[in-house]
């Protein structure tokens, strides 16, 4: 090992003993015994003091947790571990699309974000992303770190007002009758405990800056990715996270631009703004800073390994449903609706990028029916929880030929974004989140959510706009800072961030880890 690799194992280490450190001192704070932070030992579960979860006083000086749903609870344990499941089917997808000599980085790239994002999300993440700012002007763009350490995080207690449970907005469809005198959140997602919600947002958290990988493939020093990884997910992921989800200005009202009419906020069910634009546009940033890979356009750069991009993305269509019927955080019609509209966009859109591949090249490519399905998975996420099934087939035609021409266009200016994350990612997240402007139908909801401009009414073209403004503004941020980020890195790094040219000739796998995907003896 020469000196420099030294130096990067010793910042390890001592990284990770900061952090070990750290947790032990939130362990202690936690303890029962000693009720620091207001934690006091109660009758069930450890009472966190967040006012932001429902407990109540069982009289005797003990708090309760609120009431859960154990089948909502069941089935987001579900839909987060299918989630958590796409992680894998992304780098079978993605080491299938690389080239022999790199698939062993490419794999390890996305098993060593897995492990940093599941760090980063418990530790400080989750807080920026959903943990309440006190300032509410403030609010609209970061959240706190109050939940740092996930302090006030309860593996109990659900998020909301304290009420009946008899009066929940979700009583309507469950079949069991609840108990008198009992409580339960009055608000979404109360039917779930606190750290259930966290953990499947945490998946998300997980599989966004994986995907960015396709864009730096061949390229980027493994070092050097996991602080990126690092940086992206804290500046990038987790303030766009906020402004979506966790109350800031695009998903808290901040763009309503007629106080007079319904829409108050962008539509992003389950993540095309969040996850999708932002790891596409910040993936060509990636690409574009680290510049194009050797041989570009002028050796071959196929697919190593056919069925391992298929196995890839299948393991993506069945674990979306996780991602999108699980952004319910419930189990009711959204949830189902949600599931059925994910299957139907996305065989769509693979059959589209099959016909339109066969009728650009003359051969129904397989890998362009692998490409069209998660170019369909992405496009209808935004819009999963607001429009029915031919509103999906639509989303799953536009999938598949906005995404295919947008491949076609990089590819005719030789932006070398090696799997393709920004045509299919980006512009598959950006149509959705236009179409979900677009297609969005108050019949979904029993609440009349969801106005789109399909209906020629002045509420729908405002929710048009919004949803065209949220996704802008995310587009500008992401490519932005992620080209920030990059610039300032390769700067101060040893060497640069790229990998030399004669390890990118002899490949990552053997020049970045020792290690080949293929012995043959």
């Amino acid at each position: 090992m020469n000196s420099r690799n030294y130096k990067y194992a010793l910042l390890l280490v001592a990284a990770v003993s900061i952090t070990a450190a750290g947790a032990m001192s939130q362990a202690y704070a936690q303890s029962v015994e000693d009720g620091m932070d207001g934690y006091v030992k109660g009758t069930s579960g450890i009472y966190t003091g967040n006012p932001h979860e429902c407990w109540f006083d069982d009289g005797e000086g003990g708090m309760l947790p609120c009431m859960i749903d154990t089948g909502d609870t069941a089935w987001m344990l579900t839909a987060t571990s299918l989630v958590l499941f796409m992680s894998p089917g992304v780098a079978f997808f993605y080491g299938g699309l690389a080239r022999s000599k790199n698939v062993v980085n490419v794999l390890g790239m996305t098993l060593i974000v897995m492990g940093l994002m599941s760090v980063q999300w418990v530790l400080w993440g989750y807080s920026l992303a959903f943990a309440p700012n006190a300032d509410e002007g403030a609010n609209m763009f970061m959240g706190s770190l109050d939940y740092a350490g996930f302090n006030m995080v309860s593996a109990w207690a659900p998020i909301g007002e304290l009420g009946a449970c008899h009066d929940t907005w979700s009583a309507a469809y469950q079949m069991n009758e609840f108990k008198e005198g009992e409580y339960c959140s009055q608000s979404w997602p109360g039917t779930v405990p606190h750290q259930m919600f966290a953990m499947f947002q945490g998946t998300f958290a997980i599989i966004t800056p994986i995907l960015i990988i396709g864009g730096l493939i061949d390229r980027i020093k493994f070092s050097a990715l996991v602080i990126f990884v690092l940086l992206w997910g804290t500046f990038v992921y987790d303030p766009i996270a906020h402004w979506v989800w966790g109350g800031g200005f695009i998903g808290g009202g901040g763009l309503d631009l007629d106080p007079d009419l319904s829409p108050t906020f962008a539509l992003d069910f389950a993540g095309g703004t969040v996850v999708h634009i932002s790891s596409g546009f910040a993936a060509l940033a990636g690409a574009l800073v680290l510049g194009r890979r050797l041989g570009y356009g002028k050796v071959p750069m196929e697919p190593h390994n056919i069925p391992m991009v298929v196995l890839g993305a299948s393991i993506l269509w069945f674990g979306w449903f996780g991602f999108n019927a699980g952004s319910e955080v419930m189990v009711d019609g959204i949830t189902v609706s949600a599931w059925t509209v994910t299957n139907t966009a996305t065989g769509m859109a693979a059959v589209t990028w099959v016909l339109m591949s066969w009728a650009h090249t003359g051969k129904p490519s397989i890998v362009g029916a692998a490409s069209g399905a998660v170019a369909g998975l992405v496009t209808i996420t935004p819009a999963s929880g607001w429009v029915g099934p031919m509103a999906a087939i639509i989303m799953g035609i536009a999938a598949g030929t906005v995404c295919y021409a947008c491949v076609a266009f990089k590819n005719a200016r030789k932006w070398d974004d090696a799997l393709d994350v920004w045509g299919i990612h980006g512009m598959g997240g950006l149509t959705g989140a236009i179409l979900t402007g677009t297609l969005a139908s108050p019949h979904v909801w029993d609440t009349g959510d969801g106005i789109g401009a399909w209906t020629g009414t002045a509420e729908g073209m405002e929710q048009q706009a919004i949803s065209i403004i949220g996704a802008a503004v995310s587009i500008a941020y992401a490519f932005g800072i992620t080209i920030v980020i990059l610039k300032v890195m390769d700067a101060v790094w040893p060497g640069g961030i790229r990998v030399t040219p004669k390890e990118e000739e002899i490949g990552l796998d053997l020049a970045q880890h020792g290690e080949r995907a293929y012995v043959n003896e």
